[in-house]
């Protein structure tokens, strides 16, 4: 499933999510420097944010992990289940194979990690925001051990040459509208594609994909 693309030209309404409010206020004193971008919630967990979503439109929502009540992948899977339209970005401090291959199951847009540097932090926003893979380097080979993926052989021998170009192309980070620029070919095509490679490959999501292709056919 590709992910919500953020195409308004006001700027993306944000809700913080994460029990520790210094960590919260120091997001979105960052964040406030920022012009395309605006913080319209806070929440101290899960379910606050669930309440919040659902009396207010909100573009992004970036969770912490460990926090009570609901944690970010139960809130996670609850946004999921009831179909909210919204870019979902975990930020926290799990770099928990477990962790992040569930969180990958359940179609989050990004997994950072809190040491990260706090520009990187608004650069992967914008990634998400424009549809793209926001993922931190160092998850890398984490995700490699915890995917169940089938051999190189398999997968490369079972994909056409186009489809081995749109994966590569999901591995740069590349949003459907970008990749159908690229290749000079309709964005509902390139849904085609990823849809096909993902059926043929046995991966789950297209993070999936393009952790896999960097571990593995990008080398």
């Amino acid at each position: 499933m590709s992910a919500k693309v953020y195409t308004s030209a006001s700027p993306a309404r944000l809700l913080l999510v994460d029990d520790h409010p210094m960590l919260r206020r120091g997001i979105a004193e960052l964040l406030s420097l920022e012009s395309d971008v605006i913080v319209v919630g806070q929440a101290n967990n899960g379910q606050e944010a669930l309440d919040f979503l659902a009396n207010n439109p909100v573009d992004l929502v970036i969770l912490d992990h460990k926090m009570p009540l609901l944690t970010g992948i139960e809130t996670l899977r609850e946004i999921k289940a009831r179909n909210i339209d919204v870019v979902t970005l975990l930020f926290t401090i799990s770099d928990s194979g477990e962790d992040v291959q569930e969180a990958l199951k359940l179609g989050v847009d990004g997994y950072l990690l809190k040491d990260m540097e706090p520009e990187l932090i608004i650069t992967d926003i914008r990634k998400v925001l424009r549809g793209e893979l926001a993922i931190s380097p160092n998850l890398a080979s984490i995700l490699a051990q915890t995917l169940r993926a089938p051999s190189i052989e398999d997968i490369a021998g079972n994909l056409t040459t186009r489809e081995l170009q749109v994966i590569q192309m999901i591995a740069e980070g590349l949003s459907n509208k970008l990749i159908a620029n690229k290749l000079d070919i309709a964005e509902s095509t390139v849904k085609v594609h990823v849809k096909h490679i993902l059926n043929k490959t046995g991966l789950r999501t297209r993070v999936e994909a393009a952790v896999w292709t960097v571990n593995h056919l990008a080398k």
